[in-house]
This record gives C-alpha cells, structure tokens and sequence, in this order.
C-alpha cells in the first residue's frame, strides 16, 4: 500500500490516478496510523511553503511524516513536498520546515527568464539514482524556488533553467523531486514505477 499524505495542500489526485495507472494499491490519507504503516509514502503538494506547514501543524502530521521519512520504507517528496523536507525556504521566512535535510529553499534567480518556471525541462543526474533515468528525460515543472542542500551529495539531479537549479536530492530510502512526475508522461511513470520497486 502506498500512503499519499493528505495535509490540506497537495495534487493528491493526480499522484492518485498515475498510480492507479500503474496498478499500486494507494489510499490518499491523512491518518497517522495508516502512513507508518504503508509500504511506501509520498508527500506532495502545491502552494505555499508557510500555509504547508501550518497545515501539517494542525493537522498533527509533523512527527508523523519525519518518522515516515527516517529512511525505514521508501518516501518520496513531490514538489512542495521537497521543499518542505528542508529547513527553512526564501518564500516564507522564519517558518521552520521538517529538517529531514540540512539546507534550504532558495528563489530562482532573476535570469531574464520567466518566473514561476513552468513547463518541460530536461534534467541531468548529479549521481547515480535508484528512481532517476540517466537519459536527460524531459519532465514538467512548475515552481519558483529551488533546493540548496548543505551537503552536496544528496543532490542526484539538476536542471538549467537561468542558472543550473538542484532539482532533486536521495539519501537511502529518501527522494525528494521539484518536478511532478505525475504529470510527466512516460517519463514520471517510469520514476514512479522504480520508486515503488524499491
């Protein structure tokens, strides 16, 4: 079973029917019960970093989703639900984020190009991934802001949209993504195909 965690801010039925799509069982939820007890997690999202996190705050999701995400079963963030695994982000200051990983979300920078980034981009790998295809697949992206992660290593991939933007990180059973890979064609289904093989 696969737990899609439902905090109030999320593209929750999109993440649904592509793993529909796929044949995985999947139940949209946000019973703390019923997410540390699922095969693997995923956390989306859409919107703000600030109202996110106050939603998990009332929702009584905080320690649930960092027990989900200690590396025990496959978790995987999409979009916002990266962001959020971080500790702070440049779109809401002073808002402390889950702190899964040491860093923070910062604004793309002022290029010339149009903000928020949205449409189809290539990415290249920073490392091997287990859920990653090394082909530089086109992938859909919609977002303003980007992860800078205190240690680099956790970076597995990277997209130039202005500036070479870090648009992924995995640590062990750990994943974290910008782009929806729900709304990424055979591409994002073959992401999430892998990660539910793990």
């Amino acid at each position: 079973m696969v737990a899609i965690i439902d905090y109030g801010a999320g593209n929750l039925h999109s993440v649904k029917n592509a793993l529909d799509s796929l044949g995985a069982a999947s139940e949209i939820t946000g019973d703390g019960d019923k997410i540390l007890a699922a095969d693997h997690v995923i956390l989306p999202g859409v919107g703000s970093f600030g109202d996110a996190m106050d939603n998990l705050r009332a929702s009584g999701l905080i320690d649930i989703v960092k027990k989900a995400a200690d590396g025990s079963r496959p978790f995987l963030g999409i979009c916002l639900g990266l962001h959020l695994l971080f500790e702070s982000s440049e779109e809401s200051p002073g808002v402390e984020g889950l702190g899964i990983f040491k860093g923070t979300i910062k604004r793309i920078p002022d290029c010339g190009l149009k903000i928020p980034h949205m449409g189809w981009n290539n990415i290249t790998l920073a490392k091997p991934s287990r859920i990653l295809p090394d082909d530089s697949p086109f992938l859909y992206f919609v977002h303003s802001y980007y992860t800078q992660a205190d240690d680099p290593s956790l970076v597995s991939a990277y997209t130039e949209y202005g500036a070479r933007l870090s648009i992924a990180v995995e640590d062990g059973n750990v994943f974290a993504v910008q782009f929806h890979p729900e709304k990424s064609g055979n591409a994002g289904l073959g992401i999430l195909k892998r990660f539910l093989s793990l």
